[in-house]
C-alpha cells in the first residue's frame, strides 16, 4: 500500500499461481478452532440422536465438506458471526464444516485467486484493487455494508467537521492506507486539500495513544476504537469516512473457479452466515460475543462488555444492516454504491482504469 492504496499488494498477488498450498505457516488458524469444530460436530450428532429435529439430523447425517476462510488479522469477537455458524452447526446445516486461518489482506486475496483457501474475509478496497488487477475473485457476500474509517478527536476539541482540520495535526497509520485516503476526501469534500493539515505517520499500535497524549489533534482510523476511548474515559467523537468515500469495510470473497464450479458451496456458506446475524440481531448478541472470546478471542475478555457494546450500537445498526439489506437481505450487494466505490478508487489513483461490478460482484443461483 504505498504510491497506490494496494500497489504493494497487487504486485505479490501477480504471483498468486505459483503458490502450491497453505500451510500453517503461511496461514495461521487457531488451535482453538480446530477444537470447537470437532465439539460442535459431535454435539450436533448427540442432539440429533436424543431430540430427533430434522433438520439437526439431516446436518448431523451429512457428510460435511471442509472448507476454509481465511480472516483478516487474529482472531476477534468481532467475526463472532462466522464462529457462531459454525459452533451452532449452522454450516453443518449446509454440508459444510468451516476452519478458520487468519492473515493480512494482501495474504488474504493472493491465497483465495490461488485456490488455496475457498473464501477470504479482507476489506472491500483491497478486494476493487486487485479485481482491476484481473485478479479472479468474486464478492459473495457483502458483509459491511459501509466503511469502517472514521476521524476520531477529543469531544473538547473543538472539531466538527473535516473543515476544522485545518492546520491541525492528524494521523494515519501510513500514506498508502484506507484512512489516508478518506482523510484525503473528507478534505476535499470540504474545499480544501490534504495539504491544509499536517499528516503524521504513527503506527497502529501507537495510533490512539498519540490521540490520548495529545501529540495530535485527531486519527483517521476505525470507527469501534471510539466506543473504546469513550469507555476507557477518553471523550472522543467522530466523523465517518463512508460519507466521502464509500466503502464496505470486510466483505466475503471466493475465486471465480468456486463461484463457477461450485455455487452451491458458495451459496451454503452465505446462508449460514445470514442464519447466524440474524441470531445475534434478535436479541443474542451477548451469547455470541461469549462464545467467541471463550472459544476463539480469549484476550478479550476483560474487554468483554465494549465488544457487546459495539456489536448492539455499530455492527447490528450500521455494519451489517442498511437500508440495501433491509430490502434486499443481509450480505446482500448493492451494485450502485459498489460500482461508486470503483469510480472513487480510479478518482484517488488507487487504480488504473474503472470496471464495471458485474465483473466483481457474485449472483446466488435461484
Amino acid at each position: 500500500m504505498k504510491k497506490r492504496m494496494f500497489a504493494t499488494m497487487l504486485a505479490v498477488v501477480t504471483m498468486a499461481t505459483a503458490l502450491t498450498g497453505c500451510s500453517t505457516e503461511s496461514a495461521k488458524k487457531a488451535s482453538d478452532g480446530q477444537a470447537t469444530t470437532t465439539t460442535a460436530q459431535t454435539e450436533a450428532k448427540t442432539e440429533a440422536g436424543s431430540s430427533g429435529a430434522e433438520t439437526t439430523t439431516e446436518a448431523a447425517d451429512k457428510e460435511l465438506k471442509t472448507v476454509s476462510i481465511q480472516l483478516d488479522g487474529s482472531a476477534v469477537p468481532y467475526y463472532s458471526p462466522l464462529y457462531l455458524a459454525q459452533e451452532n452447526g449452522y454450516f453443518a446445516e449446509e454440508g459444510l464444516n468451516v476452519e478458520f486461518y487468519y492473515a493480512a489482506a494482501a495474504d488474504i486475496v493472493k491465497n483465495v485467486a490461488a485456490g488455496n483457501v475457498e473464501f477470504g474475509f479482507p476489506n472491500a478496497d483491497a478486494v476493487v484493487a486487485a479485481r482491476a488487477q484481473g485478479i479472479p475473485v468474486q464478492v459473495v457476500h457483502t458483509t459491511y455494508q459501509e466503511g469502517l474509517g472514521a476521524i476520531i478527536f477529543g469531544s473538547e476539541s473543538g472539531i466538527e467537521t473535516p473543515a476544522d482540520l485545518k492546520g491541525k495535526k492528524v494521523a494515519v497509520t501510513s500514506l498508502g492506507s484506507a484512512n489516508y485516503f478518506q482523510l484525503k476526501a473528507a478534505m476535499e469534500a470540504e474545499g480544501l486539500s490534504v495539504d491544509d493539515v499536517q499528516v503524521e505517520i504513527v503506527g497502529t499500535g501507537a495510533i490512539l495513544t498519540a490521540l490520548t497524549e495529545g501529540q495530535v489533534d485527531a486519527i483517521v482510523f476505525s470507527k469501534l476504537r471510539t466506543i473504546e476511548l469513550n469507555n476507557s474515559g477518553y471523550p472522543a467523537g467522530e466523523i465517518v469516512c463512508d460519507q466521502f468515500l464509500p466503502s464496505f469495510g470486510n466483505v466475503v470473497v471466493a475465486g471465480e473457479e468456486l463461484t463457477k464450479n461450485d455455487p452451491e458451496t458458495v451459496d451454503g456458506f452465505c446462508r449460514a452466515l445470514n442464519k447466524a446475524i440474524e441470531y445475534i440481531i434478535d436479541g443474542h448478541t451477548e451469547e455470541a460475543v461469549d462464545m467467541s472470546i471463550e472459544k476463539y478471542a480469549p484476550t478479550f475478555a476483560e474487554k468483554r462488555d465494549v465488544v457487546v457494546e459495539i456489536l448492539n450500537d455499530v455492527f447490528i445498526q450500521t455494519l451489517w444492516q442498511s437500508d440495501y439489506t433491509n430490502a434486499n437481505g443481509i450480505g446482500a450487494s448493492n451494485p450502485e454504491k459498489w460500482q461508486a466505490l470503483i469510480e472513487s478508487s480510479k478518482e484517488m489513483g488507487n487504480i488504473d482504469e474503472v470496471f464495471e461490478t458485474s465483473e466483481l460482484l457474485y449472483s446466488p443461483a435461484k
